[in-house]
This record gives structure tokens, C-alpha cells and sequence, in this order.
């Protein structure tokens, strides 16, 4: 018997998820959880609880905690243990912040969505008793050096497998783990920004200030809750092994925005009162191609203004800074573009139910992609699943106005800040420490490898996939027809499209009929 409800009535949740966790007490079974998870994250209805011995499978993206209209599903809480360590002299708590929290977080304090609050959140983390606070706009610049740096290795290289994916989401990642390891090698081995930020700031930020590794407590504010989970991967240990000390974790917590807003409230911190205050010098200096990390279409951009720079010499052309094919809120966006002698085809996904549509057209096709840039949540990070909910809202409403923000933050700053090579912290780092990108220095503490998950699938979990899949794109048996979104992918059964779409609320006219 079956430790979990069926799937048909709503999300199976472990309980030793890392990411996300279910009350069952405010659970009223309503199936929000279960319609996110299958029909826009696509991983329910992929697997068979009687083929994993009872073992829910999870990508860890909260979208069913954004869902959930009680609050029965949702974030791993670790402001317990962040609490502690900010009250423990010892110890020197470090906190990091993600692009999309500062365009997030001010919402939990009734200000409106999108609203920039960089200074006050700052403020808050100082007020919490941080010991420092750094941007991890500064460790997404990083990424994108080195990210970047392979993008053109491949291109050089007529075996390198092509398109190369972006590896930041780690909800994605898990995804391609267990659904689609074939695609393991073409998945660049560059971390997240988080997954760069830890192991550098426990070495090179440790040793410029003198501060002892171990005493060190890294939380990165984020977006995200799948990143509970990426910074638990085993090899996640990047500084611990620089020194040979067992045990050490390069990112020791999490929190979510809505976390950190819980924290500030617990901790009695007046928000209105709070005035602006600056990151820490060092490690705190961010570009825009860091800033527009958040958003869907930001990475490829970010990626592409540094390559383009990288392989011309030249300063990136004015189209570059905004790459209007690879923004707003489709769930599948192309472009084409030169870049001296290499012609690019570049796709952004976001929405991993997109990426099995992308990858089943890229197949039939044949068509060549060079980079492809894939997000789990709707928009990017901005609309992760540990931003402030906002249910009854129309999601792409508030995902358009984050979106919108950090774009605008990337278009004020002078042109020698919005390109991650330029960035005068970035080129000191590598100067004084990494060396350049690729060095095997940073292959050893800025990258990492990937591994075929299929198997927590069960045995036929290759023949289950390709079954479900078919009966996915299979008109309905009872007759009735299948209408397709454009925008987030979720598909409707009946005679007419739904008036609006339960996901993203896009009217009828957003809908196409699915035909055999």
C-alpha cells in the first residue's frame, strides 16, 4: 500500500525533500499541485510510484508551493538555522543574494510587484546581523566567463556536441538527469551562480580577508527552492576538498525570498524604516549581464554579449544589449545571429513540459541548435518557486513588471558595466586567483559533471516515458479535443479552448488545437 494519496488527486511529496514540504493539515485537496506539476513542470504522470518503490519523484522547482492557495505546500525552512548561526560569535555568516530576490522581496512588504529594492535589502541583511553581504550578480558574471569560455571551445571543436544547454537551473538539470540523460554531455559543466559563489568566497574571499574557512556560513537568498537541493549535490564540496577538509559544504544554506521576509519579521525589523545600504567592496560588484540573470532570455544574452567580445575583440553591437528574440514571456523563443565567422541558432525554453515539445520537434526536424538556454519557472528565476505568491493575480502580470525591472536596472548602467568581462572584480579574481577561464583551477572549483537519474524511474522507466509521452500527444479517448496554450504549454480537454488558461490566465485565443 501506497504511503502517498494518488497522483491523481495531488502531488506525492517525500518527507525527506529537501526543497519542499507538505502540512498535511491545511491540505484540502484541490489538485492545484497536481495540474502545476503535470502540466507545466511535465514530471507527474511520468513515473509510476509502483516502479520507484514508493518514491515520489521531484525536480524540487516549488511550483506546486506557488500553487497552493492554503499554504499547505511549501519551501524547506532553514531560517532556524540561519537564525543560529547569526546569533553565534564563532561564526561568520555571509550572506549572498540572487538578481531576482531584489525585485521580489519588497512585495512582502505590500510594496508593488517588480518594485527594486536593492538598498533596503541590503539593509535587512545587515540589520539581521550579517557579518558581510555580497551580490551573486558577481558569481553570475563568473558563471558567464566561464560558460561563455565554453560555448566557444565548442564552436572551435567539430566533435564538441552541440547545442550546448545552460546548466543554472537546478531544477532543469535534475530534470534532463532523469528524463533525458542522453543530453548529460551536451549540458555545460559551468555551476550556477550560487554553486560559483560558495567555493570562492571559502577561498579566494577567505584568504583576502584572513577570515579561517571554516568559521565561515554562507546563505544565499534566492528565488529559488530547488537550490535547497543543488547545494546538497554530492559534489557540491568544491572548498572542501581545495583544503582536505572533510565535510565542508561550499553553500551551507538557502533561505527564499519569502524566507528571508519571515526572518525579518521575526526578527522585528521595521522594512519602512530601513535605509539603503551597499554590499560589501569586495565580491560585490555585479554587472547588468549579472543583473538580467533573473529573467528569461538573460543568461543567453548576458553569454552572448561576453562571446561576442571574447571571439571579435570588438565591443558587442547595440542589438546585443537587447536581444528583443530572446525576451518576454513565450515559453519557446529563437534567434539567429553572426558573430564573426560563426552563425548561431539559439533557442530559450522555460517551462521543463517545453523543453519535451522542444527537444520532440528539434528530433523530427533535424534542426541544429549551437546554445540553449532552459528555466524551470515561469519567466526565469524572477517567478521561482520561493518568490512572494501572489494567488488570484495573473502570474504573467507579475512575472512581466520583475522581468521589466531588472531590464531597466541593466539599460541605466554605462555600457563598460553591462558586459561580465568588464567587470573590474571579475578580472581582478582571475588575475589574482583563477587564472582564466577553464584554467584547471577553476575546472576544479567553478565546474562540475552531471549524472544519469533515469533510474529512480524503475526498471522500464525508457519504455514508460516514451508511452506516456505518446499518450500526452495522443487525442483524447473519449472523443473530446486537446487545445494547447502557446504560452506555458498546459493542455485542456474539451469541445472549445477554456476561456482562460488555469497557468499563465491567457484567454481563448492563446489556444491551438492539438491534432494527432
Amino acid at each position: 500500500m501506497s504511503r502517498h494519496l494518488s497522483p491523481e488527486i495531488r502531488v506525492p511529496i517525500d518527507n525527506d525533500n529537501p526543497a519542499i514540504r507538505r502540512n498535511e493539515d491545511l491540505c484540502v485537496k484541490c489538485g492545484k499541485c497536481r495540474d502545476v506539476c503535470r502540466d507545466y513542470i511535465s514530471v507527474l504522470g511520468y513515473y509510476d510510484l509502483k516502479h520507484t518503490n514508493d518514491n515520489a519523484v521531484c525536480i524540487h522547482c516549488g511550483q506546486c508551493a506557488n500553487a497552493c492557495p492554503t499554504g499547505s505546500i511549501s519551501e524547506t525552512l532553514e531560517i532556524g538555522a540561519a537564525a543560529h548561526a547569526l546569533k553565534d560569535p564563532d561564526k561568520v555568516v555571509i550572506f549572498s543574494t540572487s538578481p531576482s530576490v531584489r525585485v521580489g522581496l519588497g512585495e512582502e512588504f505590500g510594496m508593488p510587484a517588480g518594485s527594486f529594492v536593492q538598498g533596503k535589502m541590503v539593509a535587512l541583511l545587515r540589520a539581521l546581523g550579517a557579518d558581510y553581504v555580497l551580490d551573486t550578480n558577481f558569481a553570475a558574471d563568473m558563471t558567464i566567463m566561464e560558460e561563455a569560455g565554453e560555448l566557444i571551445e565548442r564552436l572551435k571543436d567539430e566533435d564538441a556536441p552541440l547545442p550546448q544547454f545552460t546548466s543554472c537551473c537546478p531544477a532543469w538539470v535534475k530534470f534532463a538527469e532523469t528524463y533525458y540523460p542522453e543530453l548529460v554531455p551536451y549540458i555545460s559543466t559551468a555551476k550556477s551562480p550560487i554553486g560559483m559563489q560558495g567555493p570562492t568566497i571559502k577561498t579566494y574571499f577567505a584568504k583576502k580577508l584572513g577570515i579561517d574557512p571554516r568559521k565561515i556560513v554562507n546563505v544565499a537568498i534566492t528565488p529559488c527552492t530547488a537550490k535547497k537541493y543543488e547545494i546538497r549535490r554530492t559534489e557540491m564540496n568544491a572548498a572542501g576538498r581545495y583544503f582536505g577538509i572533510e565535510g565542508m559544504r561550499d553553500m551551507d544554506y538557502v533561505m527564499t525570498t519569502r524566507e528571508t521576509a519571515r526572518l525579518a519579521k521575526l526578527f522585528q525589523i521595521d522594512w519602512t524604516s530601513l535605509k539603503d545600504s551597499d554590499y560589501d567592496s569586495f565580491m560585490g560588484e555585479g554587472s547588468g549581464a549579472g543583473v538580467i540573470f533573473g529573467n528569461t532570455g538573460g543568461v543567453m544574452e548576458a553569454a552572448i554579449r561576453t562571446a561576442y567580445r571574447t571571439i571579435t575583440g570588438m565591443d558587442a553591437p547595440a542589438q546585443l544589449y537587447a536581444l528583443q528574440p530572446v525576451r518576454g514571456m513565450e515559453g519557446i523563443r529563437e534567434a539567429e545571429l553572426d558573430i564573426a565567422e560563426h552563425h548561431l541558432r539559439v533557442a530559450v525554453i522555460y517551462g521543463t513540459a517545453n523543453v519535451r515539445r522542444f527537444l520532440k520537434t528539434m528530433k523530427e526536424t533535424g534542426k541544429h541548435y549551437d546554445f540553449v538556454e532552459v528555466m524551470t519557472c515561469p519567466g526565469g528565476c524572477i517567478g521561482g518557486g520561493g518568490q512572494p505568491k501572489h494567488l488570484g493575480e495573473k502570474t504573467e502580470d507579475i512575472c512581466t513588471k520583475r522581468i521589466d525591472s531588472l531590464y531597466a536596472r541593466d539599460a541605466a548602467m554605462p555600457k563598460e558595466k553591462r558586459n561580465s568581462d568588464t567587470n573590474e572584480e571579475i578580472i581582478s579574481l582571475y588575475k589574482e586567483f583563477y587564472g582564466r577561464p577553464l584554467s584547471p583551477l577553476a575546472e576544479t572549483l567553478l565546474h562540475t559533471y552531471y549524472e544519469d537519474k533515469s533510474g529512480m524511474l524503475g526498471e522500464d522507466a525508457g519504455k514508460y516515458k516514451e508511452l506516456k509521452e505518446e499518450k500526452k500527444e495522443a487525442p483524447a479517448e473519449t472523443g473530446k479535443k486537446k487545445w494547447r496554450c502557446r504560452i506555458c504549454g498546459y493542455v485542456y480537454e474539451g469541445e472549445q479552448p477554456p476561456a482562460e488558461c488555469p497557468l499563465c490566465h491567457k484567454d481563448a485565443s492563446f489556444f491551438d488545437e492539438v491534432k494527432e
